[in-house]
């Protein structure tokens, strides 16, 4: 018996790209413009039909750059002020729309999402998904001093996708409090103490977890980092791994100043064929859904949970018809060890789960690029699943602070009816309807210490940032310590979570004292 036709106007992957770019000096290193054209050149080629795909395009949605996302990597070499068409006129594309996203590592797959949707309902023909990173560059330049201009205005102003909304509120920005690289500690302590572990042992399970990432990362031509480390290299903090935000050493947080770019290309069924792509190359997305928890982290009742996360990868393998044990490969964003953990505890994934957790070898290893790393790791997917047809496998985006979630399962497998997506009811007025932390502005009184971190710089120790519980009332509070050596070294010993003290406000900032 014949397989039933496929529906043509159901959405397909058909191509992808990836540049990673580790060697070029500095002052012949290529903006982040020139290396994503580098991208969609090869996704453009991957099709095996390139000038053709290349006349189908008619949408162009880039990634934010990290340089246009946040100050931490604010660019002294400008940029475009159209980057989706200064890629578009790099690589002859002729397209009708220009986006360009807001920010957040889960745009890649909303971005998928978003225009499997488009195309379906007959809205969009061909759609190329892109994005890069030349922060590795960017940096060489800016500390060499040379004269580089990435400035540039190919004319028009692209489509904003995504939500304008910063990730931090006022309350935790004056406590210190805007960065991943604080926030994702934060976390990982609140984790550590749900399991009652003791600092050293659940370093060293951090370790034993991100050692399994960099194992795949040796194996990976694009990876930044092939060394391949060992949980005890992972878990050693000295000069070369040392502490940045406290549980973290340097090689557990992403990798951002790299030069990497990816593209992928959305079309249907019918210009698949219309063009002459070869079936081998067809990647579906089977089910995808997204949602976000409350969208500060103060106001999170448990922070060592997500239950965005866990309605998200639900509705996605549920619309694929399928369950997380039959799911045959991953990619679990993987910023911060807390990002998998927290994903493997929602979706029901053990972390030493045999299947592996990354294609890439992850943020720390693979390379962060900013916003754009599903991209990549989308893009290992469908490679991955073109090497072994009718497997299924599930990729996992994040944004923000542990906030936004974007999940999709992927296969070779053709949908057995229309795309599924356009039936599913939102997830967000569900999760807005959670109950969330009561949190006061201004504590005053006896509290204890509910999760809590320490920031480094390169000379040590700079500040300690606790969320805490009034006694009375069990209001939550955010709060900073002395910045004292002996109260910063008792904020990174077992038992700070749940230490008593008190904490009072002065001139907006509050300050907790350990008693």
């Amino acid at each position: 018996m014949s397989a039933p036709p496929i529906d043509p106007r159901t959405p397909v992957l058909v191509a992808c790209g990836e540049v990673t770019d580790l060697t070029t000096p500095a002052a012949a290193g290529r903006s982040p413009y020139d290396l994503t054209a580098q991208a969609v050149q090869a996704a453009l080629d991957d099709s095996g039909v390139p000038q053709r795909l290349r006349a189908a395009i008619d949408t162009v949605a880039m990634l934010r750059s990290f340089a246009d996302t946040s100050p931490r990597f604010a660019s002294a070499l400008g940029g475009s002020a159209n980057p989706p068409k200064s890629v578009a006129q790099r690589t002859g594309i002729a397209a009708a729309r220009h986006l360009y996203t807001g920010s957040g590592g889960d745009l890649p797959q909303r971005l998928v999402s978003a225009f499997a949707g488009q195309i379906a309902r007959g809205e969009a023909r061909a759609v190329l998904v892109c994005g890069g990173e030349a922060l590795r560059t960017q940096h060489g330049v800016q500390r060499e001093g040379l004269p580089v201009s990435w400035a540039e205005d190919p004319g028009g102003t692209p489509e904003f996708f995504g939500d304008r909304r910063r990730g931090w509120s006022d309350l935790e920005a004056r406590h210190g409090l805007r960065a991943a690289i604080a926030f994702y500690p934060l976390i990982e302590n609140a984790i550590r103490a749900a399991r009652g572990a003791g600092v050293a042992a659940h370093l060293q399970s951090m370790a034993r977890l991100f050692a399994r990432f960099a194992t795949v990362a040796v194996a990976n031509p694009l990876a930044t980092r092939r060394e391949g480390f060992s949980a005890e290299r992972l878990a050693t903090v000295d000069a070369v791994n040392p502490w940045v935000g406290f549980p973290y050493p340097r090689l557990m947080n992403a990798n951002a100043f790299v030069d990497q770019a990816a593209a992928l290309v959305v079309t249907s069924v019918a210009t698949a064929r219309e063009l002459g792509i070869a079936t081998a190359r067809w990647v579906f997305l089977h089910g995808a859904a997204e949602g976000h928890d409350h969208w500060h982290v103060s106001e999170r009742p448990q922070l060592h949970r997500s239950p965005a996360m866990h309605a998200v990868a639900s509705r996605a393998l549920a619309m694929a018809g399928s369950t997380v044990g039959e799911v045959d490969c991953f990619d679990l964003y993987s910023c911060f060890p807390s990002a998998v953990e927290v994903a493997c505890a929602e979706a029901g994934i053990a972390e030493d789960d045999p299947r592996g957790l990354t294609l890439t070898g992850g943020l720390p290893f693979f390379g962060g690029p900013g916003n754009n790393y599903v991209t990549h790791a989308i893009a290992a997917m469908m490679r991955r699943l073109r090497a072994a047809p009718g497997r299924f496998g599930l990729v996992s985006a994040n944004g923000n602070y542990l906030t936004k979630h974007a999940w999709g399962v992927y296969s070779t497998t053709p949908l057995a009816g229309p795309w599924p997506g356009e039936d599913a009811p939102p997830l967000q007025a569900e999760l807005d309807r959670l109950p969330r932390a009561p949190l006061v502005d201004e504590a005053n009184g006896a509290a204890v210490i509910e999760t809590c971190t320490v920031m480094h710089g390169r000379q040590g120790p700079l500040e300690g940032i606790v969320f805490g519980r009034l006694a009375e009332g069990g209001q939550r509070f955010v709060a900073q310590t002395a910045r004292d050596p002996a109260t910063l070294a008792a904020l990174m010993t077992d038992d700070a979570s749940g230490r008593p003290g008190r904490v009072s406000c002065r001139d907006g900032v509050n300050r907790f004292a350990p008693g």
